[in-house]
């Protein structure tokens, strides 16, 4: 339903008079067939001869598409019983391809454009479905457009009848979404018996043949250290993007990297001989206080250190660590200071500084800090170069998970 519903962009753009109320509210669907009206003739990329034509209804150069998927196990990535999302790549037809192709179309807030264009639908999807195996979603789909979809050749803004801010944007990640429900590789795997397993291991040929079936044309299998862990679907396009028919085709070259047999294909969940780590009377968890004063606060996410937290509170991936110094407050619970001053969660967000006259209370359960019982923090990316995120004690609107553990220092 909310697919239907005009964004602000929608919106701001009618109200300065290049879009009439009136096609707000049509389908979504209509709005894209209207505004390639300008491309009769729908010719197949790659199969076609470059000649001259029209690139906003011809994708050129890169005319052949990757629908990319993963399968991330350890640790696990997304939905146990479905792949997941890595991307739509145009390239060359020799397998060659361009990258980064437009810099003033880099953006980096893709939730934002998604919301404000009324997809918060497709963002949904993409939460579930479009994962970062560092945790880090939205880096990924930033990656994934500046990167690939600014190199689609139907996607150039002018090609647009009638174009909103960022609708380019939207209409890549919603094309690769809907290809990827198109291509339900987990459920095609299984119905021909392919399932994961910790003990059964399976052949190239018969992951290959059996996904290749299904598909209409060859598949590129990809594997990491026997580890079936990634499938490329090709298409070629007849038309934009945006509306035209995407074609099963062979792979531009792209060859696997599998072994011929032995192919493991490793469950996202863990073995049943192997107990699951949980919390209650036949477990007690263990909490109280670090055995040393001084230390480091480093953040994980997915199981993976990723940098850790500075004087002002905040996460950082470049630079030096803050020193902590711990205040025991009692046996089981104290307070934190780094070089700015005492630390305390204000407006729900971790802050360090002379400002703070009334630290909070964490305390310790099984090696990750914890805030009110709490050993799950949030944050909404992950910080890159010299950016820093916030951390926050509860998830709200910020999507990413992260825990922080002490490490001593001397």
């Amino acid at each position: 339903m909310l697919q239907g519903i005009p964004g602000p962009q929608q919106v701001l753009t009618a109200l300065t008079g290049s879009l009439g109320f009136s096609s707000l509210f049509g389908s979504e669907i209509e709005s894209l067939q209207s505004s390639f009206q300008h491309c009769s003739k729908a010719e197949l990329s790659c199969q076609t001869s470059y000649h001259g034509q029209d690139k906003c209804c011809f994708n050129y150069p890169g005319g052949q598409f990757l629908q990319t998927q993963f399968w991330d196990a350890d640790p696990a990535v997304g939905p146990d019983d479905s792949w997941t999302i890595h991307g739509l790549w145009p390239d060359h037809c020799d397998g060659g391809f361009d990258q980064y192709c437009d810099s003033k179309r880099r953006y980096s807030n893709i939730s934002l454009i998604l919301t404000d264009s009324g997809r918060g639908d497709l963002l949904d999807e993409m939460r579930t479905f479009w994962k970062d195996y560092k945790g880090d979603d939205p880096n990924l789909w930033e990656h994934e457009w500046n990167k690939h979809g600014t190199c689609i050749s139907t996607l150039e803004t002018h090609c647009y009848d009638v174009y909103y801010p960022q609708q380019d944007v939207v209409d890549y990640f919603d094309k690769t979404v809907e290809l990827f429900h198109q291509l339900p590789t987990y459920e095609t795997l299984s119905g021909a018996g392919i399932v994961p397993s910790y003990t059964e291991t399976y052949s190239l040929r018969e992951i290959q043949d059996t996904l290749s079936k299904a598909h209409g044309a060859e598949v590129t299998v990809r594997c990491r250290h026997h580890n079936l862990n990634e499938v490329w679907y090709f298409f070629n396009v007849a038309g934009p993007l945006q509306t035209g028919k995407f074609v099963a085709s062979n792979p531009d070259g792209q060859t696997s990297n599998c072994p011929s047999k032995g192919i493991r294909y490793q469950p996202k969940t863990p073995p049943k001989d192997q107990p699951t780590k949980t919390r209650g009377p036949s477990e007690p968890t263990k909490t109280g206080t670090p055995n040393s004063e001084r230390g480091n606060l480093i953040v994980s996410t997915q199981g993976q250190r990723r940098g850790c937290i500075i004087s002002h509170g905040t996460w950082f991936t470049s630079g030096a660590c803050a020193t902590f110094r711990i205040e025991k407050a009692s046996d089981e619970s104290f307070t934190l200071r780094s070089s700015k001053g005492e630390c305390s969660f204000e407006e729900d967000t971790f802050r360090c500084g002379p400002q703070i006259t009334n630290p909070v209370r964490l305390s310790f359960q099984d090696g990750k800090l914890s805030y009110q019982g709490n050993t799950t923090f949030f944050a909404d990316k992950a910080p890159k170069g010299y950016i820093q995120s916030k951390v926050f004690a509860s998830e709200g609107d910020h999507p990413i998970q992260l825990t922080i553990t002490w490490m001593e220092t001397h």
